[in-house]
């Protein structure tokens, strides 16, 4: 296998589903985070989603513990230095990033890609704090990880062709295709949704409808699987502030503002289904 071993870093819920999805297709996963109390909840989280997976796909033939037994869950960033690949996916913090990228870039060999899972932040400035900016690539993974077939893949201003064609090959060892795009704050996807989410939360706290009755509107009406309000709880109320406030910073737009109801229920630890509240119950 081409990706043998493949560096996690940050154990989170998008880091759990890539590491998930990692080891489902053969991979040894490094998955790591400075806290091992995060790491436990990592091996909470995971097994419990092996189990759903197992059961909502009967015969796909992967075995829970074996899958399980891929992943070395590890606060030692040294044992990044064996890794083929890495994938990224701490918080849409740019000082966090920048820390992280400083520490990686000095353990991992100078050859192996650093794949940037954000939904905001420039991969041209990721790069611009490794010794490799030709081998940053964004990618951008949907959650639940393991069920997405499509990833957004984003092009920084140094990103070379091999390295796009690297990526290309990486997702297609996890069974997914790729959308490249360009480096501009929240891409395609984000640029998009994090407005409509925004606007819908504006909705929610002006009272012009309820937050299931937003949400109804684009499932009944539009036939979207999910409305924006059920969307941002299954992302984390928090991620999408933090993306939202990366767009409002980098285009210097109003338009960008984050609704003052978001940042209250951000503030009250209503983060979504992480966290049992958010715009809808999941208790």
């Amino acid at each position: 296998m081409e990706f043998s071993t493949v560096g996690v870093v940050g154990a989170g819920v998008m880091g759990v589903g890539v590491a998930q999805n990692l080891a489902q297709t053969g991979h040894r996963v490094v998955l790591v985070d400075v806290s091992d109390d995060v790491l436990d909840n990592a091996r909470h989280e995971l097994r419990q989603s092996l189990r759903a997976y197992a059961l909502f796909n009967k015969g796909a033939g992967a075995d829970p513990q074996a899958v399980f037994d891929r992943i070395d869950f590890t606060t030692d960033y040294d044992l990044l230095a064996k890794a083929d690949f890495v994938v990224e996916n701490v918080t849409e913090d740019w000082g966090v990033k920048q820390r992280v990228y400083e520490r990686i870039d000095a353990i991992v060999r100078p050859e192996v890609v650093f794949a940037v899972n954000t939904s905001a932040i420039s991969i041209t400035r990721v790069g611009s704090v490794t010794s490799r900016p030709d081998r940053v690539v964004g990618m951008h993974f949907m959650n639940p990880v393991p069920m997405k077939p499509m990833v957004e893949v984003i092009r920084g201003h140094h990103t070379s062709p091999d390295t796009i064609e690297t990526a290309r090959r990486f997702l297609g060892g996890l069974g997914k295709d790729c959308i490249v795009v360009e480096d501009v704050p929240g891409f395609v996807s984000n640029r998009v949704l994090m407005l409509t989410i925004n606007e819908a939360a504006f909705l929610v706290q002006d009272g012009v409808a309820p937050a299931k009755d937003v949400d109804r509107i684009f499932t009944s009406c539009f036939d979207h699987r999910m409305g924006p309000l059920e969307t941002a709880d299954l992302i984390g109320l928090d991620t999408i502030l933090k993306s939202i406030e990366v767009l409002h910073e980098s285009f210097a737009d109003s338009k960008y503002r984050p609704a003052p109801l978001l940042k209250k229920m951000v503030a009250a630890g209503l983060l979504g289904r992480k966290s049992g509240q958010g715009f809808h119950t999941y208790r």
